[in-house]
């Protein structure tokens, strides 16, 4: 009989769940890390929320620990190469806080409009200061969403409901999906000008950490009011608090702090900050919903081997493990290549499997090809939550199945589509069970993605390698594997080489500014 052993505070009725499927429960809530480390060995599961700290250590006591189930979203609290590592399953609940987390940014939109916090303050101290508390209408005013992911596009839906105009930048964002929403698509520039509100639902990411920082506050309206219940250093606090004293920002109401628990920040004491110890989360609605479903989902692995809502690997059954796992890594790779190459909204992504691949499981294949695109710009994305996420951005995602024509017996091509371009890659599963690549954008070429590489497009013209190899040795960048494709002597060129490290923007700048080269870009595996 599975045993699981539950650390934090999850609702009655989720245990009930795991007693009625016939597995094995204990609650210990509040362990220190010693005592989880002496007891996790006799765990097949472990069902969390945020308090518990699953380490490196803690992974390598947990002898016979087979999954970890996360009753929410994040999973920061969980070292995921190490579970990966050990052959544990982790699991999260992706859906469950959505409508919860978008209400509290609403909620946290009308405070600061209406300055209720410091009223209600003003008011238990017996001052009465109804003159003092001046606050603006949320209707007819712009309400600008910085990511319209399944939380923004909620966020999306009240804000319409309310009367506001609202308008939403998004690079994964189509033109199609925004029409369905009623909401106006426009770059970030745009966004940062027009709106009266900016309320921030983006995962964290390179390309959104400190998106709204002291350049992007000054492109701002003044009296912006600016709302954040996403994630901590989204905002560069220093930048938001000058903003507000020079009088440019009116306020914020901030759920989400770039150092949590946030005990003492720069921003705390500000009257025209509304400040909540992120409680997106946290309603009974949202809390029973992530706890139910996180013990449905480890019950179905312990007992049935389903994989649902995992982070760190596909949705496969133990049955077609040994067969799709290496495809299923490939076909993740072909996304995350393709993904790191597209900035622009996807409109489209065609999945063609040829030869023995076509009777494979290919859902499996194509969800972990969504996972791989989408997450480049998607934090929190996995092989169940990609195609809900994909279709909920207006993303057609169709696939093609046919038997062997061309001179691989089995290959998968991954075709994205956006309003400006077509860009495909296609790669297959070597003898030795590696993945590789065969063809980018037409190209022929045969290459093992490491974890550095840089791609270069280019025209084939003598000189070329020899100047990008100067560059990278000037650089002190060693080349591991060399790789060079073309459509005709002369014509369009593709080198696609894996480094030992990473490649600084300075290189890429330098490696871009050769003669006849398109495009250089760094990417990670």
């Amino acid at each position: 009989m599975p045993k699981v052993l539950i650390s934090d505070k999850l609702s009655p009725a989720a245990v009930q769940i795991f007693k009625d499927r016939g597995i094995e429960v204990d609650v210990k809530t509040g362990l220190d890390k010693d005592e989880l480390i002496k007891i996790i060995g006799d765990y097949d599961g472990l069902a969390i929320r945020s308090n518990t700290k699953v380490t490196p250590a803690v992974i390598e006591a947990a002898k016979n620990l087979k999954v970890v189930g996360r009753a929410g979203i994040g999973v920061d609290n969980v070292d995921l190469p190490a579970a990966t590592a050990k052959g544990i399953i982790v699991m999260n609940t992706p859906f469950g806080n959505s409508i919860t987390t978008a209400e509290h940014a609403i909620a946290m939109m009308f405070a600061l409009a209406r300055d209720i916090p410091q009223a209600n303050a003003s008011t238990h101290a017996g001052k009465w200061e109804k003159s003092k508390f001046m606050g603006v209408e949320v209707t007819a005013k712009t309400l600008g969403i910085i990511g319209c992911g399944n939380i923004g596009s909620i966020v999306a839906e009240r804000g319409i409901g309310l009367k506001m105009k609202v308008i939403a930048f998004d690079p994964f964002l189509t033109a199609e999906r925004a029409a369905d929403l009623g909401v106006e698509k426009v770059e970030l520039d745009e966004l940062l000008k027009r709106a009266d509100f900016i309320t921030l639902h983006t995962p964290m990411t390179p390309q959104t950490k400190n998106v709204l920082n002291a350049a992007n506050l000054a492109k701002t309206k003044k009296g912006v009011r600016i709302i954040n219940c996403a994630r901590g250093g989204l905002i560069v606090e220093a930048d938001l608090k000058a903003a507000i004293e020079s009088g440019h920002v009116a306020g914020a109401a901030l759920d989400v702090f770039e150092e949590e628990p946030a005990k003492t920040n720069i921003l705390f004491g500000m009257e025209q900050i509304v400040a909540t110890p992120h409680l997106g989360a946290s309603t009974n609605e949202a809390q029973e919903n992530v706890a139910l479903q996180v013990a449905e989902q480890m019950s179905d692995y312990l007992l049935d081997g389903a994989i649902t809502n995992s982070v760190n690997v596909p949705s496969i059954s133990a049955e077609e493990a040994p067969k799709l796992t290496p495809f299923a890594e490939l076909a993740q790779q072909l996304g995350s290549f393709a993904g790191q190459l597209t900035e622009e909204g996807i409109k489209e992504v065609t999945l063609e499997y040829e030869g023995d691949v076509a009777e494979m499981n290919t859902r499996v294949l194509t969800n972990a090809a969504l996972t791989g695109l989408l997450k480049p710009q998607l934090e929190d994305v996995n092989t169940v939550s990609a195609p809900v996420i994909a279709k909920e951005r207006g993303i057609q995602v169709s696939e093609v199945k046919r038997e062997q024509r061309g001179a691989y017996e089995t290959y998968i091509r991954l075709t994205v589509k956006t309003a400006e371009r077509e860009r495909s890659v296609a790669g297959t599963v070597f003898s030795d069970g590696k993945p590789r690549l065969i063809q980018i954008k037409g190209v022929n070429m045969e290459a093992a993605l490491g974890h550095h590489m840089l791609y270069v497009t280019n025209q084939d013209k003598p000189g070329f390698i020899g100047a990008l190899g100067s560059i990278l040795g000037k650089a002190s960048i060693n080349i591991a594997n060399f790789n060079l494709g073309r459509e005709a002597a002369g014509g369009d060129a593709i080198c696609l080489i894996e480094v030992d490290g990473d490649v600084p923007e300075a290189v890429l700048k330098e490696i871009q500014a050769l003669p006849h080269v398109v495009q250089a870009k760094a990417l990670t595996f």
